[in-house]
């Protein structure tokens, strides 16, 4: 079974820069299309961003584009999320999640809900200083 271990948050201030890191485990990622999701308090889970599993394709909401960047290395088996010049509006919880690239695109993957995977991590609380 794939599973998740999210790192890398923390506080930061506005105009900072985190790493959010997602190690995985039980498969290797290099056939799964991989996800960023994020959840803020009294808010729905949403798709940040996602990455093929060639890294070659990518998504990002809207709200993040020019100042996230999804990465990853399938030989360390992890995806990566550079958070640069974060806002307020980013506070949330970050989880990562996986679908086999033959049924997905970063596209379609990044619009699923949370209940269309199987396994959530414990995530990594990013909170952005206002």
């Amino acid at each position: 079974q794939l599973r998740f271990v999210e790192s890398g948050g923390g506080l930061v201030q506005p105009g900072g820069s985190l790493r959010l890191s997602c190690a995985a485990s039980g498969y290797s990622l290099e056939h799964y299309v991989v996800g960023w999701f994020r959840q803020a308090p009294g808010k729905e889970r949403e798709g940040v961003s996602c990455i093929s599993n060639s890294g070659t394709n990518t998504y990002y909401t809207d709200s993040v584009k020019g100042r996230f960047t999804v990465s990853r290395d399938n030989s360390k088996n992890t995806v990566y999320l550079q958070m640069n010049v974060p806002i307020p509006e980013d506070t949330a919880v970050y989880y990562c999640a996986a679908e086999d690239s033959l049924a997905t695109t970063p596209q379609v993957m990044c619009f699923m809900g949370p209940n269309d995977f199987d396994d959530w991590g414990q995530g990594t609380q990013v909170t952005v200083l206002s």
